[in-house]
């Protein structure tokens, strides 16, 4: 997802609770009664955090006019009782969330903090006579009255709900099809990228196997010939300080040849950035977990943008071809000579229709290969269900790279 865009539906609930203490204020400006304005600073802190803590944010929206109908916080005047607003505002930000459990929480919500709202605003007590039927003049009596304000404050906050559910399910939907028109657009553009890839590896070892096997041979000929020469003398050390030279020589080449091979997309994209991949996926509302077992190992940058790349493209398989509903599991096995990685998902709702085999797990597979290990994908033992496997090998403990990646767990 663009940061933008996630910058700005995280904004949304701050900028609401900004406006709604705002308003208050403004209202409230020329009146001298302000006994109120810790409510309004509750009702407004439930807003702000909507998003980010939707229980809290719900827990507030209750708790508020609770304290309220128990006369423990100020009750709503005949200027203030708008203030219930509040519990419609939140209610439609969580609606509005990914979280389906916290979603369908609201509505028990909604009639919890509407009813006690309705006690707050339309039951007197001895000490306070003034509510809802002195302000409006309703002659029906406190049942009545505590029935229509009940009524009428959860049909409202039913409808924000109602209408972020929409918003939110339109918003994700939205996402979802930007995602899989970014990563066609992104697959056609990787595919002459790793046309170019397997080239450059071509190239790469071939410059290898040509240098390291004259080299190899230089350096046997150099101290074969010192040893024919005897320890002393100007020739002997000639000839050892060329086997030294090759061999420094030989080291170079080989590095030379893991930075030619690490110099794609890839190398611009590691482990670190898996995580990231995960968190775009629960974004569009999709079940995502990552998993490790066994001590994070050592990979070079080459294979670590590869392994990238794979979980890329297979989160992207999933989304395109089981929908933004699916639940999918990414785990990393770092138990062994190698990382072994693999990606299962379920789900039945695909965003686009499979029109024949696509380039993607070719590319994933063709990945694996140049970074010496391998890749299969196909369907997995329960309906509905596909699973990617992979392997590649691990960097040795101490070996000459510059340029090695971990990731740590995501949860």
């Amino acid at each position: 997802m663009p940061f933008s865009l996630r910058r700005l539906r995280h904004a949304a609930a701050p900028a609401a609770a900004v406006a709604y203490l705002v308003s208050w204020v403004l209202v409230e400006a020329g009146r001298p009664d302000v006994d109120g304005i810790l409510v309004v600073v509750l009702f407004a802190g439930a807003i702000g955090l909507a998003n980010w803590m939707p229980s809290l944010s719900l827990g507030l929206v209750v708790a508020v006019p609770l304290l309220q109908a128990l006369r423990l916080l100020v009750r709503p005047g005949s200027t203030t009782w708008p203030e219930y607003i509040a519990i419609a505002i939140v209610v439609g930000f969580v609606g509005a969330g990914r979280s389906g459990a916290l979603r369908w929480s609201a509505v028990p919500v909604l009639g919890l903090a509407s009813a006690a709202a309705a006690w707050a605003m339309a039951v007197p007590s001895s000490a306070e006579q003034d509510v809802w039927a002195s302000w409006s003049g309703s002659r029906s009596g406190t049942r009545s009255d505590l029935a229509f304000l009940a009524l009428a404050i959860a049909g409202a906050s039913g409808i924000a709900w109602a209408v972020g559910v929409a918003v939110g399910a339109a918003w994700r939907v939205g996402l979802a099809r930007v995602r899989v028109v970014e990563a066609e657009r992104e697959t056609e553009a990787t595919t002459a990228e790793l046309v170019a890839e397997q080239e450059r590896a071509r190239i790469a070892r071939d410059v290898h196997d040509s240098l390291a096997h004259s080299l190899a041979v230089v350096v046997s000929q150099a101290q074969g010939a010192a040893a024919i020469t005897g320890a002393d003398g100007l020739a002997a050390a000639a000839l050892r300080d060329i086997a030294e030279v090759s061999r420094t020589a030989l080291g170079d080449v080989r590095s030379l040849v893991e930075r030619i091979q690490g110099s794609g997309q890839e190398a611009r994209h590691g482990l670190a950035d898996v995580p990231h991949l995960m968190e775009d996926m629960r974004e569009l509302g999709m079940d995502a977990d990552l998993e490790q077992h066994g001590k994070v190992g050592t990979l070079g940058t080459a294979t670590a943008g590869s392994v990238h790349r794979i979980v890329q493209e297979s989160l992207t398989n999933v989304l395109k071809h089981q929908g933004r509903t699916a639940s999918v599991r990414v785990v990393f096995d770092w138990r062994g000579p190698g990382l072994g990685i693999v990606v299962s998902s379920r789900g039945d709702a695909p965003l686009v229709t499979l029109d024949g085999p696509g380039s993607g797990v070719a590319g994933m597979r063709e990945r694996a290969r140049l970074s010496g290990g391998w890749l299969r994908a196909g369907a997995g033992d329960q309906p509905h269900e596909h699973v990617v496997t992979a392997w590649v090998p691990t960097r040795p403990t101490g070996a000459d790279d510059q340029t090695v990646e971990t990731v740590g767990a995501d949860r």
